[in-house]
């Protein structure tokens, strides 16, 4: 543990893992940014989940929208062409530079999921793309209080990872090419929103393809705050 930044005057402090994701991602921000600045476009039914969320925030008083691990910034950028007000939050210092090169009309912010410098109900929506997947098991639910704590009653979560192979594994590392990553029973996590006043809208299971290097599936859990 060491010290880190600040947020309403009161010292914060950075654990070891936050710190090791944070620099790991340092080192290959520019060759990430190569492989997946387009990663969306073979992804329809990603973009059509994009989509929809963009609508439910529109149409629920239209309000800013945090992108929390937004990497180089392309994701923000798409969230930013459906016609939302969205911002990039992101721990790599070095990702937040290439996304503010590489979207300079945007805004794009260094900071930890787990203390937002973001005020108590002040967003329409928060998207948290695979982001939360190096975060411990046991750290998660300081970040979904974080994330309730951000939007506004009625705003509404997007978030996604991986699944594990079973109700019987309720979480379940795996080696990821980065640093250590996390799988998810889907029905634990939707319990964890809950317990953050997060209630599960939607969910979808996308099955991997053959030729996928990991056979996962992919759950992406729409909620919204009470």
């Amino acid at each position: 543990m060491r010290a880190s930044s600040t947020r309403y005057g009161l010292r914060m402090t950075e654990p070891q893992t936050v710190r090791a994701t944070r620099e790991s991602y340092d080192a290959i921000a520019s060759t990430y940014a190569q492989l997946f600045s387009d990663s969306l476009r073979d992804r329809p039914l990603e973009r059509a989940l994009l989509s929809a969320f963009a609508e439910l925030v529109r149409a629920d008083g239209d309000g800013e929208v945090a992108d929390l691990g937004c990497g180089p910034g392309y994701v923000t950028a798409h969230l930013n062409g459906l016609g939302l007000n969205a911002f990039g939050v992101d721990a790599s210092p070095v990702m937040v530079e290439l996304a503010r090169e590489a979207n300079p009309g945007l805004r794009f912010e260094v900071g930890s999921m787990a203390a937002l410098d973001i005020e108590d109900g002040a967003l329409g929506g928060v998207l948290s793309r695979w982001s939360v997947i190096h975060t411990p098991p046991r750290d998660v639910p300081a970040v979904l209080a974080e994330i309730a704590r951000v939007l506004a009653p009625g705003g509404h979560l997007l978030i996604s990872f991986p699944a594990t192979d079973g109700p019987h594994h309720e979480t379940r590392a795996y080696d990821h090419a980065v640093v250590t990553a996390y799988r998810w029973c889907p029905d634990r996590f939707a319990a964890l929103l809950r317990d953050h006043g997060l209630a599960e809208a939607a969910r979808t299971v996308i099955e991997p393809k053959p030729t996928d290097q990991r056979q996962f599936q992919e759950v992406q859990l729409l909620a919204r705050k009470a």
